[in-house]
């Protein structure tokens, strides 16, 4: 009799080596009617073309006005293909000719005789498929891919499809034999394999779940991540989960249970077959293995700690982006960002270039795009879609972000935040300037709306929504900027494997019924980036960092008339340590980040600054004027490594002009001297908490007063609602602050205004100001308000002990 358990293994064993089968012949005509009901759903419709024709990559990927049925749009996208590949040098000139004869007969058969029409759609198609194979960029004969299963279980969301325990068991790595034939085959590359070392050594991976795949730049070893999959036992020990099992079961996720047999790991395997090697383990998610052109591999962990701030009733760990050695060793965190981060991948300058989630006081919906940073860490930039002027006119969230080949292009997946990494294709050129919107973007895949920010390809909702899906592209892989592979399913669940390109034609590689595929690559060497030296110094030999800015005045904004900034302030952010997204309520400004204000640096007379600054630590800048108020702040974090020197031009200064340095006749004057160290802030500064800060000033100025008032709003430190004191309650609504919940864009958009923010914008200082009986502040006084106003105006500075908070204590972070 053989077991459950038994039986279950036997299931998952045949999943995982689907793709060893031998390929029936590709079903092309059953393809090609596919194709064709979905240009009759965008023939019936043409409005979209409209609304997109200035956004698209190339306008033969349009319904054109002369477009009758289908097999005038195959037809005119196959010309299309056919003279861009002939000015290529390929000669075509049978094909042209057969073309000419379908493109004549189209003409002269009307389209009422359904099945005449029909044939010659089927003929333009098997015609497009011979040209589109003589591409000279199809200079390979293997593909990479991973098969894997849609998750099975947990919240449709960006961050969850991530979590090894929600994997459906099944998949493999393949690799496709013949892909441009009409009979491919495709082999499981680590059938049976077993693991060489680790705590996994002897054991085989046909039983658990695949995630996300890279190639060497030699074409000989593979990179990816994996997990077992599995099973949480009902003695299971709770005391190291973020949660307890009780409220795990109560949220109906008593699989949401972090320990090394239900996360993903990373592996490292040679194409043989040999040399499978685990490199990463542990509770944490390990995934998004990269090869760096130095033979180290970037990863994505969530290792640094910390949780999203809007995750609801369950668990979200932040994962950011790591870094090792080729062999697994020397595990170093390169982001100490304090939110998620996505998909690493190493541009043609060797640069890192990676998915960031920025939300520090703004929409927790309103920027998850491109950033860069140098490959060990230094230097995160934003050069494109941080600061949308609205979310619904562009891609909700771009990930699978890659350097197109010889170009300084990118190509990405626009996809959802409440969904997977699924969704259409858009081409990134950062060099051009971003308007908020779709400047630097233009849509490969244009019949496919953006999902959550669109309805419909060119029109936005209103407020987004993940409604229609439209997860129907992913995992692109760029061969130049007019062709890719990525893979394609319409119905969203089972993708396979397509050559697309900027005309609007598909072709089908490799489909597989029953499972989904991803990460399509040719399997080939290909070009090493140039390896960019290591900056940063070992911890022990240096534990601060320095900053530069050449001109705080070198901006993109225009600063309030007769501004002059004196100081930069300078304030940490502390990673969230609890799950709950009100757990606590941190402040009256909802998924408010706990934080500590350092101190400040002077400005000087050019609006030169060169500081000191800690290291592994996110960090925010303000420019402040004379009075210690903050004109200017920064919505996004920074951070140093040990012995790095970060420069910013300016403030938000314009990303394509020339750097300051380069048009100086001389030095700044801040870099004429050492650099300045940051002048520490008051007593209940760092942490900011509001008793600390705050309260002494109201205990000598107002509660007196106030008492003998009974109308009078309550200024004592007694605890009331949240933990919040009485004093708080009533001093919050004269604040000015910032949320960060989904839609907050429409309140205070995406970036700060110059001038309009902090104590400057509060009613608690005007009132002040304008009189307030005969209360008269001390310098330190008022300046306590301002900082309490300026840093969003919070009541605990951390995420525990808020009963010792709440009394005045201080109470440090448990995660910086």
């Amino acid at each position: 009799m053989v077991s459950t358990q038994g039986r279950l293994t036997i299931v998952l064993a045949c999943c995982a080596a689907m793709c060893s089968a031998q390929a029936e012949p590709l079903n092309l005509d059953a393809e090609y009617l596919r194709q064709r009901e979905q240009l009759i759903k965008q023939m019936a419709d043409r409005q979209w073309c409209a609304d997109v024709a200035g956004q698209v990559a190339h306008p033969a990927s349009l319904i054109a006005e002369s477009d009758r049925d289908p097999a005038d749009v195959v037809i005119r996208r196959t010309g299309a293909l056919l003279d861009h590949l002939s000015r290529q040098g390929v000669d075509l000139s049978d094909a042209a000719g057969q073309l000419d004869k379908l493109r004549q007969r189209a003409a002269e058969v009307p389209l009422d005789a359904a099945a005449d029409r029909q044939a010659i759609y089927l003929q333009a198609c098997h015609l497009r498929r011979r040209i589109a194979w003589s591409n000279p960029l199809l200079d390979f004969d293997k593909l990479l891919f991973l098969t894997r299963h849609r998750p099975m279980r947990g919240d449709h969301h960006m961050v969850d499809q991530y979590y090894g325990f929600n994997a459906k068991p099944g998949g493999s790595v393949c690799v496709l034999e013949k892909p441009f034939s009409d009979q491919p085959t495709a082999r499981d590359v680590l059938k049976d394999v077993k693991v060489t070392s680790g705590r996994l050594a002897g054991q085989t991976l046909n039983a658990g779940s695949f995630n996300t795949l890279d190639l060497d730049y030699d074409g000989e070893s593979i990179a990816f991540a994996w997990t077992e999959c599995g099973t949480v036992p009902e003695d299971a020990d709770w005391s190291n989960q973020p949660w307890s099992k009780q409220r795990a079961i109560d949220n109906h996720k008593p699989y949401y249970h972090w320990n090394p047999s239900t996360v993903f790991h990373v592996f490292r395997a040679k194409l043989d077959g040999s040399q499978l090697v685990q490199l990463t383990d542990g509770p944490w998610q390990d995934f998004d293995p990269c090869f760096m052109p130095d033979g180290r591999i970037a990863f994505i962990s969530e290792r640094r700690g910390g949780f999203l701030r809007c995750g609801g009733n369950r668990p979200n760990p932040s994962y950011t982006l790591h870094r090792m050695n080729g062999d697994g060793s020397g595990v170093a965190t390169l982001s100490f960002h304090e939110t998620n981060e996505w998909n690493p991948s190493v541009d043609e300058h060797g640069m890192v270039v990676y998915t960031r989630w920025d939300y520090v006081d703004r929409d927790d919906d309103g920027a998850h795009h491109m950033w860069t940073c140098y490959p060990d860490g230094r230097d995160p930039r934003a050069w494109h879609g941080n600061y949308p002027k609205k979310r619904e006119t562009r891609p909700w969230m771009e990930l699978s972000i890659r350097a197109i080949p010889d170009s300084n292009r990118l190509v990405a997946v626009a996809a959802p935040h409440h969904g997977y990494n699924y969704g259409s294709l858009v081409r990134i050129d950062p060099q051009l300037p971003d308007d908020g919107a779709m400047s630097q973007l233009r849509r490969i895949t244009p019949e496919a709306h953006f999902p959550e920010a669109e309805q419909a390809p060119g029109k936005p909702h209103d407020r987004g929504k993940h409604n229609p899906a439209g997860e129907v592209y992913g995992a692109p892989w760029p061969l130049d900027e007019n062709f890719y592979l990525c893979v394609y399913d319409p119905g969203q669940r089972h993708h396979g494997i397509y050559l697309v390109d900027v005309f609007g034609n598909k072709e089908l590689i490799w489909r597989d019924p029953s499972i989904a595929c991803v990460d399509p690559m040719p399997l080939r060497p290909r070009k090493r980036p140039p390896v960019i030296p290591d900056q940063v110094r070992p911890a022990e030999q240096s534990a601060s960092a320095t900053v530069t800015v050449m001109n705080v005045y070198g901006a993109d904004f225009d600063w309030p008339a007769d501004t002059k900034i004196t100081a930069l302030r300078v304030v940490q952010i502390f990673p969230k340590t609890t799950f709950h997204m009100h757990e606590p309520r941190i402040g009256a400004a909802d998924q408010s980040l706990g934080r500590g204000v350092l101190g400040t640096v002077p400005v000087e007379a050019d609006g030169s600054a060169y500081f000191e600054a800690p290291v592994g630590v996110p960090l925010y800048f303000q420019a402040l004027d004379a009075d210690g108020r903050a004109v200017q702040s920064m919505r996004s974090d920074t951070y140093l490594h040990p012995g790095e020197s970060l420069t910013c031009q300016g403030c938000h200064e314009p990303k394509r002009e020339a750097h300051t340095s380069l048009k100086m006749n001389s030095a700044p004057l801040a870099l004429r001297r050492e650099p300045s160290k940051i002048k520490p802030a008051v007593e209940g500064a760092w942490p900011l908490s509001f008793p600390r800060l705050v309260q002494p000033v109201l205990d000598s100025q107002c509660v007196d007063c106030h008492r003998k008032h009974p109308d009078s709003p309550d200024l004592t430190g007694a605890i009331g609602k949240n933990g919040w004191s009485k004093s708080y309650q009533s001093l919050a609504p004269f604040a000015w602050k910032l949320y960060g919940a989904n839609g907050s864009i429409f309140a205070t958009g995406s970036r700060s205004t110059a001038g309009q923010l902090g104590a400057r914008a509060s009613k608690l200082i005007k009132l002040l100001e304008d009189g307030h009986y005969d209360t008269k502040l001390t310098d330190d006084q008022m300046h306590r308000l301002v900082l309490w106003l300026d840093t969003n105006a919070n009541f605990y500075g951390v995420y525990h002990d808020l009963g010792r908070q709440g009394r005045g204590e201080c109470v440090n972070p448990l995660l910086q």
